[in-house]
């Protein structure tokens, strides 16, 4: 983890936020749900990762040098 680690999880999370907007407002009107704004993407995007985070974490903890399905 070095200091430009920061700034890569900062732009990671803006273009996940971006990307969420757009793949949302794509499928929004097949499901007939209304399409989010930015600031909305924003908001799913920290809730998605304040759920995948831990989550990985506690993965990379369990596998222990391994990959996941076990291989390596």
């Amino acid at each position: 983890m070095g200091f430009c680690a920061i700034p890569a999880a900062g732009g990671g999370f803006f273009l996940s936020a971006w990307l969420t907007m757009i793949f949302w407002g794509i499928i929004a009107p097949d499901f007939g749900i209304k399409t989010i704004g930015y600031p909305m993407a924003m908001l799913v995007t920290i809730a998605i990762w304040l759920v995948v985070a831990p989550l990985v974490a506690a993965a990379t903890r369990v596998v222990k040098g391994k990959w996941w399905w076990g291989c390596g």
